[in-house]
């Protein structure tokens, strides 16, 4: 049983209240029919209260269930012998068996929906339906055999050849198990007995023109024999060969040369004779052929790079000389590059945006990055603290060097209101690195200037660097500008500073608003050591004014329209105060750690005459020292590229002897080439990625999240039509871009990957590269390595089912039933009952039936019929009148209220009476010839007189009723003062019920 509102129960406790209470307030029934009328009442109520809890019995019963779960995929080729099968199987079942077919795929459909019916046709079972046959999902058949089973559990039966390749059919397996439903498997191979199936074709994705590369080809066959291969470039038949093949798996190599620069795309195709599958015969690759190896020239003076182009052109090696103006503002142009090299290159003629897109390039692309000195070079160029240098094996700083002069330096910096754009934001940072330059023992001061000067930080020792950086962070714009007043008060914080060296930095935007003798103050610097540079932010800037001053105070002129480059600036004027930098004299390098350059030195070494001192990096590999200890030639790696740092120069000023000797371009160009990517150095890698049946182009970035543009990636995909499809990336990781291939045929495509643009008529990809992905044939028509079957067998084990052959098909259905209860609704019969119930209790209440009476009517006949020496049924028949009148009397007691609860006459009256009646009987055989008294007057005189007040009269009237039923067989005058007994018994009896 079960209730499906169980808290209906509670109802019984005042059901067992109500029979307490009719028990005890039910004063009109007495007896066998209270007791039936209370019984039959509480069982009504009961089975409402049953009724409402929703109370139901269950029913037992046996059936088998059973789910046919058909692998229909491609590889599979036997749909009328797994369709005969499932008929054999389903005729072994019994009536109220059931049975459900399912088709599997990449999906799973419902072929027959579980029923108990026969199946049409006693032959095979035919599939009807279709389905994406290109995958193999042996999971999903489980989980819809496992949903058609539902609650009731059952059994699934896989008939397959268990090469799955989408999905996981065995933690499908162990969840049924848990679930209660075991699986069966039944084991089919693929039946093709001659098919060959290239696996896939390698071929390296970067080659240089005219190299020979190398290509390597996958083949399954399931036979051995002949076969030939095919391959092509761009649809151009390469070349054909004839190779043997055996069972199993065959990889072979072959050769090719790259004619061609650009992409290419590339085919494979196997050829046999009888091939029962050609889905699988070809697989397909693409590959970048570059030309000649490139090289980026960035020369800070025009034609100073001759000695380098010519030592690249020797070595067949091409290059582009540029100006640092002309560096690009997009990252993919440098990957284009196999190699940057800066001559003599300052950071201050380099924007920011280029600077942090050639240290990417570098350090995430693998491009090659080489600094050649010079007096504009490495510290002197102002790389301190920049992209460029952490990039390079080498610190532009004298880390541990004591004997640099003391320095006094003052920064001049325009803070007025045209400041206020970003320029003032940028000149602090150059203060910033300035001060993070200095070392503790030098003085540096900072002044901000609008109409009047302030005097941020007085001139003083390094002693505390984060209380000055705070204190120049503070400075805000406002104002107007004022030169001369500002130059004057650097000129005077000059004059009170301790050092050997003394120098001036001014910025400004705007022109002055008053003028003053500025001659005096560049005369009072000359007279007292001290050096003075401008800097100029933009066309308004009194240009003129600032490189006058500049020039008198013997110091440099900037103009920069790109205030990103003032923290260069800065970095440089700090450098160029300590010529200590640059170490002259004539010398001899040493060879250091040179490891495949030593072959290079086997002639010697020529000599320098100079060279700009840096401080080698603790992993960079020195391979030519000075004499003082300083890295002249020196080597690291930096992420995914190399990098390369000559501390002398190339114009023949500081090494005339290298310039002129026989082996400087061979030297040279080793050292390009060590710097070239040992990789393909596309910012982007695509490729293709199967999951489900679904397929999707996977984009990563290899430089990360800081490589994407701004607006985002998209990709422009060629169709197998030819037309051009932009398709958004949509990013799912750092760096890893996804987006949904349309429906493609195998193949080898191009994809242009770039900037997203989108105009009111196109999209558009902009600022990309090229690149390429495959799509393979569908992993189906794959040769698979025959683990199908063993792959079956755990399936059947995890499950706890049977491994069937195809001889098994009997078997499928005896296995051991399982036993079910099913809930009965018996509201109906409910109902029907109580309303039976409801008239018997009608009845009871309302209808008085004198069963006695009737019972003792049905065994007269009995007595009758008795025989006549019957003397126990004789010596009753005297005592016959005595009973009729005693029940006569009780049924009276009864009707008045005269029973249990009013009293009854008295036993000695019952008694008299009864006495009295059975002295005037006769024998039996006189009984009722005698005649009775006719009237009460006869019996008990004349009446006499009632003195007795109405209301007495009318209580007595009971008594009387009583006196009646004694008097009315004449039985004579009974005892006066029992009579009054049982008279006052009566009245007070009487009065009890009253209250």
């Amino acid at each position: 049983m079960q209730a499906e509102f169980p808290w209906m129960y509670t109802l019984l406790a005042p059901w067992l209240a109500y029979i307490f209470w009719m028990y005890r307030r039910t004063p009109r029934l007495g007896g066998a029919r209270k007791h039936a009328a209370i019984a039959v009442r509480s069982f009504i109520i009961l089975l409402l209260i049953a009724l409402l809890a929703g109370l139901h019995p269950y029913r037992s019963f046996e059936q088998r269930n059973v789910v046919f779960v058909a692998d229909r995929s491609a590889s599979m080729k036997h749909d009328t012998l797994i369709g005969s099968w499932i008929a054999k199987a389903w005729s072994g079942k019994e009536a109220r068996d059931t049975g459900a077919i399912i088709s599997t795929g990449l999906h799973a459909v419902t072929d027959r929906t579980r029923s108990s019916e026969q199946l049409p046709s006693q032959g095979a079972f035919s599939f009807r339906t279709a389905l994406n046959d290109r995958y193999t999902d042996l999971s999903r058949g489980l989980q819809m055999g496992a949903s058609l089973l539902g609650k009731e559990g059952g059994r699934i039966i896989l008939v397959s050849d268990g090469e799955q390749n989408a999905g996981d059919v065995l933690r499908q397996s162990r969840l049924l198990k848990e679930a209660g439903i075991h699986v069966d498997t039944v084991y089919i191979g693929s039946g093709l007995e001659r098919d060959a199936a290239i696996d896939e074709l390698i071929i390296p994705l970067s080659i240089k023109q005219g190299e020979t590369f190398s290509l390597q080809i996958a083949v399954q066959s399931t036979f051995e024999g002949e076969a030939e291969i095919r391959l092509y470039e761009d649809d151009q038949e390469m070349t054909v060969s004839a190779i043997p093949l055996e069972r199993g798996g065959n990889r072979f190599s072959m050769q090719g040369v790259a004619l061609k620069p650009g992409f290419h795309r590339y085919r494979a195709e196997v050829h046999v004779s009888g091939d029962e599958q050609s889905a699988n015969n070809a697989a397909y690759a693409f590959s970048r052929v570059s030309g000649p190896p490139a090289v980026l020239i960035v020369e800070g003076q025009q034609g100073a790079s001759g000695n380098i182009e010519e030592a690249l052109a020797a070595s067949l090696i091409g290059y582009e000389t540029i100006s640092p103006e002309q560096l690009s503002l997009e990252l993919a142009q440098y990957a284009m590059y196999d190699s940057i090299i800066l001559h003599n290159v300052p950071a201050t003629r380099i924007a920011e945006k280029p600077m942090e897109w050639i240290g990417r390039a570098v350090g995430d692309y693998g491009v090659g990055l080489m600094m050649l000195g010079g007096e504009e070079s490495f510290g002197l160029g102002g790389y301190f603290h920049t992209p460029i240098e952490r990039a390079l094996p080498v610190y532009m700083d004298l880390q541990g060097r004591k004997q640099i002069p003391s320095l006094g330096l003052v920064l001049v910096i325009d803070r007025s209101g045209s400041m206020s754009d970003g320029k003032l934001e940028l000149a602090k940072e150059a203060a910033i690195r300035t001060v993070e330059l200095l070392r503790d023992d030098d003085k540096v001061g900072v002044i901000a200037f609008d109409s009047a000067p302030t005097w941020i930080v007085e001139p003083a020792a390094l002693t505390n660097r984060d209380e000055v950086i705070a204190k120049i962070q503070g400075i805000q714009a406002e104002g107007g500008t004022e030169i001369y007043s500002a130059l004057a008060a650097g000129y005077d914080g000059l004059l009170n500073t301790d050092a050997q060296r003394k120098h001036m930095i001014l910025l400004t935007d705007g022109e002055s608003a008053g003028n003053g003798s500025y001659e005096s103050v560049t005369s009072g610097m000359n007279e007292h050591g001290m050096t003075l540079s401008t800097v100029a932010i933009g066309d308004g800037a009194d240009q003129s004014l600032l490189e006058w001053l500049a020039d008198k105070g013997k110091g440099r002129y900037y103009f920069t329209n790109d205030q990103s480059t003032l923290p260069a600036i800065f970095s440089r004027e700090t450098v160029l105060m300590s010529r200590t930098y640059i170490v002259e004299g004539e010398l001899i390098p040493s060879i250091g750690q040179a490891g495949d350059w030593r072959r290079l030195w086997n002639d010697g070494v020529p000599p320098l005459r100079a060279y700009i001192a840096t401080t080698a990096k603790d992993l960079a590999e020195v391979a030519l020292w000075s004499h003082e200890g300083d890295p002249i030639l020196s080597r690291w790696t930096y992420g995914a590229g190399r990098t390369v740092a000559w501390t002398s120069d190339m114009t023949g000023k500081w090494a005339p002897d290298w310039v002129t000797w026989n082996g400087l371009p061979q030297v040279l160009a080793e050292w390009v080439k060590w710097t070239f990517p040992q990789f393909d150095s596309s910012p982007y890698r695509a490729r293709t990625e199967a999951s489900g049946g679904a397929a999707k182009l996977i984009v990563e970035s290899t430089g990360g999240v800081d490589a994407v543009p701004e607006g985002g990636l998209a990709v422009s995909l060629e169709g197998e039509n030819g037309i051009q499809e932009v398709k958004r990336l949509m990013p799912v990781a750092p760096g890893r871009y996804e987006t949904l291939l349309p429906q493609l045929a195998p193949g080898a495509y191009l994809s242009y990957v770039g900037s997203y643009g989108n105009d009111e008529e196109s999209s558009t990809v902009t600022s990309g590269i090229t690149t390429g992905f495959v799509v393979p044939y569908a992993a189906e028509y794959r040769i698979g390595g025959h683990v199908g079957e063993e792959l079956l067998k755990k399936v059947a084990s995890l499950a706890g089912g049977r491994t069937l052959s195809l001889e098994d098909a009997s078997e499928s259905y005896r296995f051991q039933p399982a036993s079910y209860k099913q809930p009965y609704d018996w509201s109906r019969e409910l109902l029907l009952l109580l309303l039976l119930l409801w008239l018997a209790d009608i009845a009871i209440r309302r209808l008085s039936v004198p069963w006695a009476r009737i019972g003792k009517a049905l065994y007269a006949p009995l007595r009758n019929n008795a025989l006549p020496g019957n003397n126990a049924e004789a010596a009753d028949v005297p005592h016959q009148p005595i009973n009729r009148l005693k029940q006569r009397a009780s049924e009276r007691s009864r009707f008045y209220g005269l029973g249990n609860q009013f009293g009854s006459l008295p036993d000695e009256a019952e008694a008299a009476a009864a006495s009295r009646v059975e002295a005037r009987q006769q024998p039996a055989e006189r009984v009722g010839s005698e005649r009775l008294p006719e009237s009460r007057s006869e019996r008990n005189g004349p009446p006499q007189a009632d003195s007795r007040a109405p209301k007495e009269r009318e209580i007595a009237k009971v008594p009387a009723k009583a006196e009646k039923i004694v008097s009315a067989e004449n039985i004579g005058h009974q005892d006066q003062a029992a009579s009054n007994a049982t008279i006052n018994r009566l009245l007070a009896a009487k009065h009890k019920n009253k209250r």
